[in-house]
């Protein structure tokens, strides 16, 4: 399977943290979510694919180029929210697009106008005025209206409505049916990543943890809830973490069904990419 996005050996150091060796591939035609705590290094690795900022080592290729080398022939094909906007916020909609179409030749005034005109932004009203979530449409409707085959995306749901954020996924998944594009999006509402994500990317101090698909997680990962005199009875070997609550244990298992066959004690449920990552981060071995 083709990818646009390699990231090899990615080394980013500052004081007080570093990235370690970050490694992570998406395919084309896929949705990679990245989690982790805030300062875990999700927007580190995210500003180092976009060369804003300079990678110690390693090796970054989208489409099979190198992100600095070949930066300029790449850029009109990556499509980018971040939470710190390039664009001035004294900017209207229609302002944007007349400084936009002198950026890329596959701006699309239309299409943009078209996002415009769903989200129900004002056109001719400067972006400081809007909402959080008017401000998080607006940098969305930008992103897709040059036409780029890679969405970066770092928290793009964040402040919106539950209404708003099924809106914005549902033309995520637009997007990608299109099997040449792809999405990398960082987001800490990991609800959101269970409905749309192919891969789960989860890193933690700098480290990337896993990279599963969504639905390996969440069909066989299990989080077993048990007292203390049951949870004495377990093997380590057969679990990942635990997290000892005020009257249980909670488990995190990485088989479920496997783990059920040699014990039949306690309750195993489903478990959800959040209840993962927090026995990950807050547990202990």
């Amino acid at each position: 399977m083709e990818n646009s996005l390699e990231v090899k050996n990615l080394c980013k150091k500052y004081n007080g943290f570093e990235l370690k060796n970050v490694n992570l591939s998406l395919p084309k035609g896929m949705i990679m979510g990245l989690i982790g705590e805030n300062g875990a290094g999700k927007t580190t690795t995210i500003k180092s694919i976009l060369n804003v900022i300079k990678r110690d080592s390693g090796e970054i290729n989208i489409f099979g180029l190198d992100n600095i080398k070949d930066e300029k022939k790449i850029k009109s094909d990556i499509g980018v929210v971040l939470d710190d906007s390039f664009l001035s916020e004294y900017l209207t909609p229609k302002d944007i697009s007349k400084i936009m179409k002198n950026f890329y030749k596959t701006w699309d005034e239309n299409l943009y106008f078209q996002y415009i005109e769903k989200f129900k932004l004002p056109q001719n009203k400067i972006s400081k005025e809007f909402s959080s979530g008017m401000k998080m449409k607006l940098k969305i409707a930008t992103a897709l209206a040059h036409k780029p085959k890679l969405l970066v995306l770092d928290e793009p749901t964040s402040g919106l409505d539950p209404i708003a954020r099924n809106e914005i996924l549902d033309i995520f998944q637009e997007f990608i049916q299109d099997e040449e594009h792809s999405i990398l999006v960082s987001s800490h509402i990991t609800s959101d990543l269970e409905h749309i994500a192919d891969y789960i990317t989860f890193i933690n101090e700098g480290e990337i943890v896993f990279t599963k698909t969504r639905d390996e997680l969440l069909e066989e990962y299990g989080v077993l809830k048990c007292a203390e005199e049951e949870f004495k009875k377990l093997d380590k070997k057969d679990y990942i973490k635990f997290k000892k609550n005020k009257y249980e244990y909670e488990v995190l298992v990485e088989n479920k069904n496997e783990f059920r066959k040699k014990y039949d004690f306690g309750v195993i449920d489903r478990a959800s990419i959040e209840s993962i990552m927090l026995i990950y981060i807050k547990g202990e071995k």
